[in-house]
Protein backbone atom coordinates (compact mmCIF):
# COMPACT_ATOMS: atom_id res chain seq x y z
CA UNK A 1 0.00 0.00 0.00
CA UNK A 2 3.01 2.60 0.88
CA UNK A 3 3.88 1.95 -2.98
CA UNK A 4 0.42 3.09 -3.77
CA UNK A 5 0.39 6.24 -1.71
CA UNK A 6 3.84 7.00 -3.01
CA UNK A 7 2.45 6.67 -6.65
CA UNK A 8 -0.08 8.64 -5.54
CA UNK A 9 1.62 11.76 -4.39
CA UNK A 10 4.36 12.00 -7.08
CA UNK A 11 1.46 11.74 -9.71
CA UNK A 12 -0.18 14.77 -7.50
CA UNK A 13 2.73 16.59 -6.99
CA UNK A 14 3.31 15.98 -11.26
CA UNK A 15 -0.49 16.80 -12.10
CA UNK A 16 -1.10 20.38 -10.07
CA UNK A 17 1.05 22.18 -12.69
CA UNK A 18 -0.60 21.26 -16.06
CA UNK A 19 -3.94 21.23 -14.41
CA UNK A 20 -3.00 24.93 -13.26
CA UNK A 21 -1.91 25.68 -16.03
CA UNK A 22 -4.79 24.58 -18.14
CA UNK A 23 -7.22 26.38 -15.48
CA UNK A 24 -5.51 29.98 -15.89
CA UNK A 25 -5.23 29.47 -19.52
CA UNK A 26 -4.22 32.13 -22.00
CA UNK A 27 -3.42 35.72 -20.88
CA UNK A 28 -2.35 37.01 -24.05
CA UNK A 29 -3.66 40.49 -24.54
CA UNK A 30 -7.14 40.78 -26.61
CA UNK A 31 -5.86 42.53 -29.91
CA UNK A 32 -7.20 43.31 -33.07
CA UNK A 33 -6.79 40.92 -35.83
CA UNK A 34 -3.66 41.64 -37.61
CA UNK A 35 -1.82 43.24 -34.21
CA UNK A 36 1.44 41.18 -33.51
CA UNK A 37 2.47 40.58 -29.39
CA UNK A 38 5.51 40.95 -27.80
CA UNK A 39 6.57 37.41 -25.90
CA UNK A 40 8.99 37.28 -23.09
CA UNK A 41 9.01 33.07 -23.96
CA UNK A 42 6.97 32.20 -27.16
CA UNK A 43 5.33 29.01 -26.04
CA UNK A 44 5.18 25.56 -27.86
CA UNK A 45 2.39 25.11 -30.27
CA UNK A 46 -0.51 22.98 -28.73
CA UNK A 47 -3.33 22.27 -30.45
CA UNK A 48 -6.77 23.04 -28.90
CA UNK A 49 -7.80 19.59 -28.52
CA UNK A 50 -4.53 18.46 -27.01
CA UNK A 51 -4.39 21.41 -24.11
CA UNK A 52 -7.80 20.66 -22.90
CA UNK A 53 -6.93 16.58 -22.67
CA UNK A 54 -3.89 17.31 -21.09
CA UNK A 55 -5.35 19.83 -18.79
CA UNK A 56 -8.32 17.54 -17.96
CA UNK A 57 -6.36 14.92 -17.43
CA UNK A 58 -4.56 16.60 -15.01
CA UNK A 59 -7.02 17.82 -12.90
CA UNK A 60 -9.01 14.52 -12.47
CA UNK A 61 -5.54 13.34 -11.53
CA UNK A 62 -5.03 15.94 -9.21
CA UNK A 63 -8.34 15.98 -7.62
CA UNK A 64 -7.90 11.71 -7.48
CA UNK A 65 -4.56 11.69 -5.90
CA UNK A 66 -4.92 14.34 -3.30
CA UNK A 67 -8.97 12.56 -2.10
CA UNK A 68 -6.37 9.43 -2.09
CA UNK A 69 -3.70 11.04 0.26
CA UNK A 70 -6.41 12.85 2.39
CA UNK A 71 -8.11 9.73 3.10
CA UNK A 72 -5.10 7.31 3.32
CA UNK A 73 -3.87 9.69 6.03
CA UNK A 74 -7.56 10.27 7.92
CA UNK A 75 -7.33 6.39 8.71
CA UNK A 76 -3.40 6.55 9.40
CA UNK A 77 -2.31 4.61 6.08
CA UNK A 78 -0.38 7.69 5.31
CA UNK A 79 1.76 9.48 7.96
CA UNK A 80 0.62 13.02 8.24
CA UNK A 81 4.71 14.16 8.66
CA UNK A 82 4.80 13.94 5.18
CA UNK A 83 1.97 16.69 4.43
CA UNK A 84 4.46 19.21 5.57
CA UNK A 85 6.68 18.07 2.46
CA UNK A 86 4.00 17.49 -0.04
CA UNK A 87 2.23 20.92 0.20
CA UNK A 88 5.41 23.24 -0.06
CA UNK A 89 5.63 21.00 -3.50
CA UNK A 90 1.94 21.29 -4.68
CA UNK A 91 2.13 24.71 -3.82
CA UNK A 92 4.98 25.20 -6.21
CA UNK A 93 3.52 23.07 -8.91
CA UNK A 94 0.89 25.50 -8.78
CA UNK A 95 3.10 29.15 -8.77
CA UNK A 96 5.14 27.23 -11.66
CA UNK A 97 1.52 26.36 -13.82
CA UNK A 98 0.58 29.79 -13.05
CA UNK A 99 3.68 31.66 -13.69
CA UNK A 100 4.37 29.60 -17.33
CA UNK A 101 1.15 31.01 -18.23
CA UNK A 102 2.70 34.91 -17.17
CA UNK A 103 5.78 34.14 -18.84
CA UNK A 104 4.27 33.09 -22.47
CA UNK A 105 1.63 35.55 -22.55
CA UNK A 106 1.60 38.12 -25.31
CA UNK A 107 1.51 42.15 -24.64
CA UNK A 108 1.56 45.09 -26.24
CA UNK A 109 4.71 46.45 -25.07
CA UNK A 110 6.96 44.97 -22.17
CA UNK A 111 5.64 41.76 -20.35
CA UNK A 112 6.15 43.28 -16.74
CA UNK A 113 4.24 40.38 -14.79
CA UNK A 114 7.10 37.92 -16.67
CA UNK A 115 9.76 40.16 -15.13
CA UNK A 116 7.56 39.71 -11.66
CA UNK A 117 7.32 35.85 -11.79
CA UNK A 118 11.00 35.68 -13.08
CA UNK A 119 12.08 37.71 -10.10
CA UNK A 120 9.45 37.19 -7.14
CA UNK A 121 7.87 33.42 -8.24
CA UNK A 122 11.39 31.85 -9.03
CA UNK A 123 13.27 32.19 -5.43
CA UNK A 124 9.50 31.27 -4.11
CA UNK A 125 9.34 27.99 -5.96
CA UNK A 126 13.00 27.07 -5.35
CA UNK A 127 12.39 27.73 -1.43
CA UNK A 128 9.39 25.92 -1.53
CA UNK A 129 11.55 23.25 -3.25
CA UNK A 130 14.34 22.90 -1.00
CA UNK A 131 11.80 23.35 2.10
CA UNK A 132 10.07 19.96 0.44
CA UNK A 133 13.48 18.25 -0.39
CA UNK A 134 15.11 18.98 3.45
CA UNK A 135 11.76 17.79 5.21
CA UNK A 136 11.61 14.75 2.95
CA UNK A 137 15.10 13.81 4.08
CA UNK A 138 14.61 14.46 7.71
CA UNK A 139 11.59 12.16 7.69
CA UNK A 140 13.86 9.43 5.50
CA UNK A 141 17.16 9.85 8.38
CA UNK A 142 14.39 9.88 11.47
CA UNK A 143 12.75 6.74 10.09
CA UNK A 144 16.06 5.00 9.44
CA UNK A 145 17.75 5.98 12.63
CA UNK A 146 14.70 4.37 14.19
CA UNK A 147 15.27 0.93 12.57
Amino acid sequence: MKKTLLAAAAGCVLAVPVAVWWLVGDLSAAVPPGTELDRAIRPPAVDPWAERAAGIAAALVAVGTLALLVRASRQRRFDRRWWAALLPALVAGAVTGAGWRVVTAGTLGANIGAGLTIFLGGPLVALLLLWALGWSARLLLSRRAAR
